[in-house]
């Protein structure tokens, strides 16, 4: 079973466009779509998918349309209230593959609220493969209320984080005492933590290898480093690898990581070591990257035997 959190859900509209965006223009939408999402749906839909059990705590109302979505497309839910109604996002889609997207703040929690969503994901870990925390915090949410949870979670079970800014800040302050068994940042997140060049990061897997190797120092159990085009490392007490993906035509990126992430937990409930468990990410990140909108791949889709894998040899004591 995975359990995961979307503190911040949202319904994901997503626009394409048959031309590139331009400011100011009137453009033309070659189609539109509309997605009840958020990271943590996203795997727990990838997961329904693959035919792994996975439960959705998400903050809404029972009968709003985002819980009614998600349970009509087989999704099993717990939806934790008195919360406002999930907010909307927009992504735009270039035909190149360019991604724009506009995210609203969503509705403020309110701390009974977040005191509901922490009881239920805790209520349900010890059954847990894996917990997964990810996205932003809703308005009102303190910017340690993840690491306060991951601390709650890590006697129960494995704890994956997917954040970003003041949350993941505010997580790698308390490594010492809520460090995650898996942490997922993308080279601007992990630059943001580490005190590394963005740049530097997105171009050389080895440079981002040594910069996860800060966290798995610190206490990470693994730190899995998606990098767009160029792939994806990971990052283990034990060594580093870096894995490059097939060719892909790149339709959206929305959704990739949530997808990798899924890729990686994946392989981890089959007891892969951790090559072949960045491998299945970077195929599932990959899959995701060629389809639209925020379209989860499904394991038909997915190509882990074009995935070529590098060890870079390093190991902690290394740096």
């Amino acid at each position: 079973m995975i359990i995961t959190l979307t503190a911040n859900p949202s319904t994901d509209h997503t626009v394409a466009l048959d031309a590139t965006l331009e400011r100011g223009a009137v453009l033309r939408a070659v189609s539109s779509a509309s997605q009840a999402g958020g990271k943590g749906v996203n795997i727990t839909r990838a997961a329904v998918a693959a035919g792994v059990a996975s439960l959705a705590v998400v903050p809404a109302p029972e009968d709003d349309p985002f819980v009614l979505e998600l349970q009509a497309a087989g999704l099993a839910c717990r939806p934790v209230g008195p919360a406002g109604r999930p907010r909307s996002n927009i992504t735009i889609t270039e035909p190149d593959g360019t991604t724009t997207k506009l995210n609203m703040p969503g509705p403020t929690a309110s701390p009974e609220l977040l005191d509901g969503l922490a009881e239920a994901v805790v209520g349900h870990a010890r059954a847990a493969r894996w917990v997964v925390l990810a996205g932003s915090l809703p308005p009102g949410a303190p910017a340690g209320w993840y690491a306060e949870l991951v601390s709650r979670l890590r006697p129960l079970a494995p704890v994956a984080v997917d954040t970003s800014d003041a949350p993941l800040l505010a997580l790698v302050d308390r490594l010492a005492d809520a460090a995650p068994s898996l942490l997922k940042p993308n080279a601007e997140e992990l630059a943001s933590v580490t005190g590394a060049d963005q740049e530097e990061l997105a171009a050389d897997p080895s440079a981002a290898a040594k910069a996860a190797q800060i966290l798995v120092g610190a206490g990470v159990g693994a730190c899995l480093v998606t990098l767009g085009g160029s792939g994806a490392c990971l990052v283990t007490a034990d060594g580093a690898w870096h894995a490059t993906p097939p060719p892909t035509t790149v339709v959206s990126t929305v959704g990739a990581g949530d997808s990798s992430l899924f890729g990686y937990l994946l392989a981890d409930t089959r007891g892969l070591p951790a090559p072949d468990r960045l491998r299945l990410a970077v195929a599932y990140g990959s899959a995701a990257a060629g389809l639209p909108g925020t379209t989860i791949p499904n394991p038909a889709q997915i190509r882990p035997d074009l995935v070529s894998i590098r060890d870079l040899g390093l190991t902690i004591g290394a740096r």
